[in-house]
């Protein structure tokens, strides 16, 4: 049964996504499809727009190369990408998770990344296959109401929160790419025994929310005492007015913790694209020095993963989140998918 869900799953997405882009790209003489003009690249783009607009404009600016974003998230993005293979008009992904990425390098879409590239991104930051590379990064946190949880009541561990004592105190929001990633690290991390049972714990105690920003809100509000989110929620709420997060404080797991998982945010080059030059200098500015102080003083607060950039000194450093070591290459989104699934939260 988990795989014939799994399996209608893909196909209703897969031709969901066909339908998607038909019409809007012209097959190319090689068997991929060219979009645009010799100097413009297409990039499906799932992480956040403004950041990338960001990139696009600065890249452009420097080497004259346009880039034509097609924005959406990471599920979306990744089963379209399946589903046009090598016709697709995209020559570069960018997600913010891994697990989008993993998706598209299984179905074999992926050119090797430059060794160049490579190397402006420490290996930890990147799949041990080499096929894509980090661009960026985002911690894993419980969020809290500084009035509703004391300190010393705060979970030591993310698997803490499948015991009954957290019955309706705790809120996710389990349909988006961010939490299923980190459900994505657990399994890597503690097998899929132990990532059911938590699951299955986490069915009967947390209160479901659509978006990790809504989450937030809630534990500001008073609705519920934490919440698991990204950290950059928060330090985005406060660099504005605060009014989501000025009664909300950060809790870090650490100690190599699943609930530490540090989540690698990814750059690819599509093997049909017919701009492989253009589309590699694009992801070779992304992760420069340029792009990531693009990054470290933007808005977006996500850490900078890329040519020894410092992250915006706001931010708790990376070295100090002392997260779990994961190989984001073996972070499998379809199972995730499936185990969920049987939970009862997807």
């Amino acid at each position: 049964m988990r795989m014939r869900i799994g399996l209608m799953s893909g196909l209703a997405l897969a031709t969901a996504a066909v339908m998607t882009v038909s019409g809007c790209s012209n097959s190319g003489s090689d068997g991929g499809t060219d979009s645009g003009g010799a100097n413009q690249i297409t990039v499906y783009n799932a992480q956040h727009e403004s950041l990338t607009q960001e990139w696009a404009d600065a890249f452009t600016a420097e080497t004259g190369i346009e880039v034509e974003l097609r924005n959406g998230s990471d599920t979306e993005l990744g089963n379209q990408l399946v589903a046009e293979g090598d016709q697709s008009p995209a020559d570069v992904f960018l997600t913010e998770n891994s697990p989008a990425m993993t998706l598209v390098e299984n179905a074999g879409l992926f050119a090797d990344v430059n060794q160049d590239v490579l190397d402006q991104v420490p290996s930890q930051y990147r799949p041990s296959s080499g096929k894509w590379t980090g661009i960026a990064a985002r911690s894993t946190v419980f969020a809290y109401n500084k009035d509703k949880l004391p300190q010393d009541q705060l979970p030591k561990s993310l698997l803490d929160l499948q015991d009954p004592a957290w019955k309706d105190r705790w809120a996710a929001s389990p349909s988006g790419a961010d939490f299923q990633a980190i459900v994505s690290a657990l399994l890597e991390l503690k097998g899929e025994d132990a990532t059911g049972e938590w699951l299955a714990g986490m069915k009967d105690n947390v209160r479901t929310y659509k978006g990790n920003g809504a989450v937030m809100k809630a534990v500001n509000a008073g609705e519920i005492p934490g919440g698991v989110i990204y950290h950059y929620y928060w330090f985005g709420d406060q660099a504005k007015t605060g009014e989501n997060s000025n009664n909300v404080a950060l809790h870090y797991f650490k100690n190599e913790d699943p609930g530490a998982f540090v989540s690698v945010s990814g750059g690819g080059v599509l093997k049909s694209s017919t701009k492989q030059d253009a589309a590699q200098q694009f992801l070779k500015f992304v992760t420069g020095q340029k792009g990531q102080e693009v990054l470290q003083t933007g808005t977006s607060f996500e850490y900078t993963v890329g040519s020894g950039v410092p992250a915006n000194p706001k931010l708790v450093p990376l070295a100090e989140l002392q997260a779990p070591q994961v190989d984001p290459a073996k972070l499998n989104s379809p199972q995730v998918t499936e185990l969920m699934t049987e939970a009862g939260l997807l």
